[in-house]
């Protein structure tokens, strides 16, 4: 009798407990259909001022028809549209930026302001929207900057976008349909018209890297994976330091803010444009260089060189970035950001803590038995040892890029690179010796240096991808992190 009683509870009350706060229903509210918002991003360090360019209407929508509001708190800015009729939030997404990344560099401290083009992908409204836009602040909340109501049947909306014949759309793996998988696209950058075979080559080749580490081993059947071939005038991408430019599909760059190793590109619409040939949830730039570059920008793009030694761990470690928003877990490298994790905040992302409450550390259920908070190990050794090397990396790094710009031999250019190659192997493998022999290796506790920082910020265990080059491993916490990620597209 109980159990009869409590199924007519459920049945009766549930229903109206559901619609107390009731989940957008895409049919209700969208067409399967893309309406892309470009706008312009301005600012410098304290201020910032967002202006609309153009909408436009294409496609198929690739996301999800079910996960409509995004479950995740992460991403330095959000967009959340509203149905305008009704007030209703019926989509928002977390991401971060270039102009996010930008304002935490020291031309931007010192108030030098500059414009980044960006665009927000959502489901196409059947009525008008507001389109609303926040960004985090130092508490970690996040407060409105931008509104605008938009029409989606408004004469100024761009339909019938996706016209270039010269791209090429090569499928690369096929699962299943767009709404629920994971639909990645990876753009090609700097290969010419008689390097086509060679980009369906390496499309090959990283898709199969794609799946060799977990999570994505056990998900790959909830992936779809699609090559985008545009043919570039010339081979390769601009290399500032080197003073060597080329004329490229995406103008993708190394010496980004300022880093020699970090590759993106600023041209938001040339990417747009290209990747809007196929469905996506998540893109790649693969550019055609062996040069070591790479970077990722959660819920943006993330790039990395097709032709380097570490090409492989470029790969998977970008794309942890930019799809499931980890956080750089090494400190001993130099980086263009100031305090990119403020003191005294907990970050966002799911792999590293500041660990001002340790009895409620975000990955307290994956914890070690008995493990102590933070967890000692051998740092000071490991530093000493990293830290000489990447004083002796930046050196060899100015000498090739000095003998580039300078017209030396090729000969003496080669040999520096060779022996650049050599050490930086040499150090990979060093430091993953020295971390196996730890007391605490395979335990997940709190271990000091993360986020760029040596001290203050915790990651959950001695090694993961997010913190070296070796292996092809993620430690247990961006695993999971990773699955969830998955799950929200897939399902």
């Amino acid at each position: 009798m109980k159990k009869l009683n409590l199924i007519i509870f459920l049945i009766l009350f549930l229903p109206l407990l559901a619609g107390a706060n009731p989940a957008p229903q895409f049919e209700a509210y969208f067409h399967d259909q893309t309406l892309r918002i470009d706008y312009y991003h301005i600012g410098d360090a304290q201020s910032e001022l967002i202006t609309l360019d153009r909408v436009y209407r294409y496609g198929t929508w690739a996301g999800s028809i079910t996960n409509l509001v995004y479950p995740f708190n992460q991403g330095g800015y959000f967009v959340k549209i509203y149905d305008a009729a009704s007030g209703n939030l019926i989509f928002s997404k977390g991401f971060d930026s270039y102009f996010g990344e930008y304002k935490t560099t020291s031309p931007a401290a010192e108030g030098v302001k500059r414009t980044y083009h960006e665009s927000a992908l959502i489901p196409c409204p059947k009525s008008k929207i507001i389109f609303a836009l926040e960004r985090r602040k130092k508490d970690q909340q996040l407060e409105e900057i931008f509104r605008a109501e938009i029409d989606p049947e408004d004469l100024g909306v761009i339909r019938d976008a996706v016209k270039d014949r010269s791209v090429k759309v090569i499928k690369s793996l096929e699962s299943g349909a767009p709404h629920v998988k994971v639909d990645v696209a990876i753009l090609g950058e700097g290969y010419t018209a008689a390097e086509e075979s060679k980009f369906r080559s390496d499309l090959k080749r990283f898709t199969e890297v794609l799946f060799k580490p977990e999570p994505y081993a056990s998900h790959k059947e909830k992936f779809n994976v699609y090559g985008v071939f545009k043919p570039s005038e010339e081979s390769g991408v601009d290399e500032p330091g080197h003073l060597s430019y080329k004329n490229t599909v995406l103008s993708a760059t190394f010496n980004s803010l300022g880093s020699e190793r970090y590759l993106l590109t600023e041209d938001n619409k040339a990417l747009r444009d290209l990747a809007a040939h196929a469905p996506y949830d998540a893109l790649y730039i693969m550019v055609n260089h062996e040069r070591y570059g790479g970077g990722g920008i959660y819920n943006l793009f993330c790039t990395f060189t097709a032709d380097n030694t570490w090409q492989e761990y470029l790969f998977i470690h970008e794309f942890g970035h930019s799809f499931a928003g980890l956080a750089d877990e090494y400190y001993t490298s130099s980086v263009a950001y100031n305090e990119f994790y403020p003191r005294g905040s907990e970050p966002l992302e799911p792999n590293i803590t500041a660990l001002l409450d340790p009895a409620s550390l975000k990955w307290k259920h994956l914890l070690s038995p008995k493990i102590k908070l933070p967890t000692p190990w051998e740092k000071a050794a490991y530093d000493a040892s990293d830290l000489a090397w990447q004083q002796k990396r930046r050196e060899l790094n100015e000498r090739i890029a000095e003998l580039k710009r300078s017209g030396g031999a090729p000969a003496e250019i080669a040999k520096l690179q060779e022996e650049y190659n050599a050490r930086d192997l040499d150090q990979t493998v060093k430091n993953y010796e020295y971390l196996k022999k730890s007391k605490s290796w395979g335990k997940v506790g709190a271990f000091e240096g993360a986020g760029y920082a040596s001290t203050g910020l915790y990651r959950p265990m001695l090694n993961c991808i997010m913190f070296s080059k070796s292996p092809l491993s993620f430690c247990k916490v961006c695993e999971e992190a990773i699955g969830k990620v998955i799950r929200y597209y897939s399902e």
